[in-house]
């Protein structure tokens, strides 16, 4: 059996940044522990699964470790390729999930935007010491929102030191922890910390930004951000508020085609 298999760089406009993902596009459904072990072998934050469905495509996302129910960078990336490489018409693809239905917009400038449920958040009074011990830092302001927990600090600075004991936040019962604060050159930045999933540190998360949007839209007073997630490969996003739907463009790039053999 050959399986056709791309890897995309998202929310980049260059190889080598943004968060890369890899894309198969299917006929049908493999086996989930074969998915499951051809997202182990390549060993990305994430490999996304596409098959044809009604009047779009069911999409599957599987880290090396489990299948989540949400991802941008790899939505976006499997766009790139539907519209890069496989010559899918028009501007607008649709993407069946567990999430419930995904569109992806290539836009004149050459961004794709992700339109995506928003999540809906609460304070976290009760915080648990992990978070804290887990980022090396005294937390004071903490959210919970569908999948994570959402670490506000002061200042961009404080982001980019964080060293995160990563054992210790694999203890928390959610996906993931979010440390976000104000930019110096955008309007929010963050780094994102998925130790549960099998990702210590993810690159750039579009799912992240879902919760990190409608906060930040409260608390700045507009519906239009700009972010940049200060991972080492750096990746960009414009974000919109619309509604109960966060609108995320960014650029992909595509790094490389290929062949499984399984």
């Amino acid at each position: 059996m050959t399986i056709s298999i791309y890897q995309a760089d998202a929310f980049t406009q260059h190889i080598f940044g943004g968060n890369p993902a890899a894309v198969c596009p299917l006929e049908e459904w493999l086996p989930d522990a074969l998915m499951q072990n051809i997202a182990l072998e390549n060993n990305l934050a994430e490999t996304a699964f596409i098959v044809p469905e009604n009047d779009g495509y069911y999409i599957r996302w599987f880290t090396p470790a489990v299948e989540v129910d949400l991802c941008g960078h790899a939505t976006l990336a499997a766009a790139h390729v539907f519209f890069t490489h496989l010559n899918y018409p028009g501007k607008e693809i649709s993407f069946h999930s567990r999430s419930g239905l995904l569109k992806v917009t290539r836009q004149k400038n050459g961004q794709l935007t992700l339109d995506f449920p928003a999540d809906r958040f609460e304070s976290v009074t009760d915080i648990p010491a992990a978070i804290g011990e887990g980022l090396g830092i005294t937390v004071n302001e903490v959210y919970k929102g569908k999948f994570d927990y959402m670490v506000v600090v002061n200042d961009q600075q404080t982001i980019e030191q964080l060293q995160p004991d990563f054992k210790i936040l694999a203890t928390l019962k959610s996906r993931g922890v979010l440390a976000t604060a104000r930019g110096n050159e955008a309007d929010f930045v963050s780094r994102c910390f998925f130790p549960q999933s099998g990702i210590d540190e993810d690159p750039v998360t579009g799912s992240a930004h879902t919760l990190l949007t409608p906060y930040w839209a409260g608390v700045l007073g507009k519906n239009t951000l700009k972010a940049i997630q200060l991972s080492a490969r750096k990746g960009y996003l414009d974000c919109e508020l619309s509604g109960d739907r966060v609108l995320m463009s960014g650029y992909a790039v595509t790094y490389m085609k290929g062949e499984i053999i399984a």
